[in-house]
């Protein structure tokens, strides 16, 4: 199994679900890690950003290429 890293960060869920969907399509792995935690309410969501996105390393600059495409 591949090692995943830290991709980028995430400013919030449409943006998550926007981007995974992209990945899914073109068959890049990957994972959405939320900060949200409903016992503190949200507060690491308020101090740390929404999330971030995790894949392996040699996926990186093709995710952020398709990232960049998406904030045009």
């Amino acid at each position: 199994m591949e090692s995943f890293t830290k991709i980028l960060m995430l400013e919030n869920e449409m943006e998550a679900q926007r981007l995974s969907a992209i990945l899914e399509e073109e068959k890049i792995p990957h994972v959405v890690r939320s900060y949200h935690d409903s016992v503190y309410d949200g507060i690491f969501q308020q101090a740390k950003g929404w999330g971030h996105l995790e894949a392996p390393e040699k996926y990186r600059d093709k995710i952020l290429a398709i990232y960049d495409k998406m904030q045009d």
